[in-house]
């Protein structure tokens, strides 16, 4: 299985908690992909993956998870791991 990082921040926004895995600032680009829709949902309804594309390579990793509000920081946390396994293994 993966070797999933350990969250860098946890932060409530707006309707989300964003849970950030990775440095956006090491990516050359990031997106919000569609593919990583349905193992986001399958986990916590509502949520978002952010991909990045390695600055120099062509592979994208995880470097956020968002998950509504309403969850809380902690479960939410646990949630985002939970996403990132699903992708990453």
């Amino acid at each position: 299985m993966a070797d999933v990082p350990d969250a860098e921040t946890v932060e409530t926004e707006d309707e989300y908690i964003h849970v950030r895995f990775r440095d956006p600032d090491r990516y050359d680009e990031i997106r919000t992909p569609d593919w990583a829709e349905d193992p986001a949902e399958s986990v916590s309804e509502g949520s978002e993956v952010r991909t990045g594309k390695v600055e120099g390579e062509d592979d994208w990793e995880v470097t956020s998870v968002l998950i509504e509000k309403h969850v809380g920081e902690e479960k939410a946390e646990e949630q985002a791991r939970e996403i990132v396994e699903k992708i990453e293994s």
